[in-house]
């Protein structure tokens, strides 16, 4: 992922209401259930930071999240890195409520570039995995819900 690549937006409508939604998004044990399973806090504030491991084939991924803006219902943004490797980038959640339903939309800049040679880091890869947790495991969660 490039400063130079256009941001990477993900859309989505949920059948729930804008509070649910925000609840999956930002209540840890639901964030675990969906998201990544072993986050070990998280807390909707600004200045909130957590750290976990993701492993892949490759290599891991120790995860560093500060959030950086909070508005309750509406807007969470965290600045997105990881421990010991270039790059940098922000992840927006947006909420609207849409007809009695709700739209989130997830947006990710990159403001300082990823390493080329790693593979997970190519724009491919994020547009896949943000639509796999959005458009799938965060709404087949969310559908539990109902």
């Amino acid at each position: 992922m490039k400063t130079s690549e256009p941001p990477i937006i993900v859309t989505q409508i949920f059948e729930q209401s804008v509070e649910t939604v925000w609840n999956a998004i930002t209540e840890v044990t639901q964030m675990r259930q969906w998201f990544f399973d072993n986050i070990p806090a998280f807390e909707a504030e600004v200045g909130f930071q957590t750290k976990f491991n993701v492993k892949a084939p490759s290599r891991d991924f120790l995860h560093v999240w500060t959030l950086t803006e909070v508005i309750p219902k509406q807007k969470i943004v965290y600045n997105w890195k990881y421990e010991n490797c270039k790059g940098d980038s922000y992840v927006t959640f947006e909420l609207k409520s849409h007809n009695n339903k709700t739209q989130l939309t997830l947006t990710t800049k990159v403001v300082e570039d990823f390493p080329d040679d790693i593979p997970e880091f190519k724009r491919e890869s994020c547009i896949g995995g943000w639509n796999y947790f959005i458009k799938e495991r965060l709404y087949g969660f969310l559908l539990k819900t109902k």
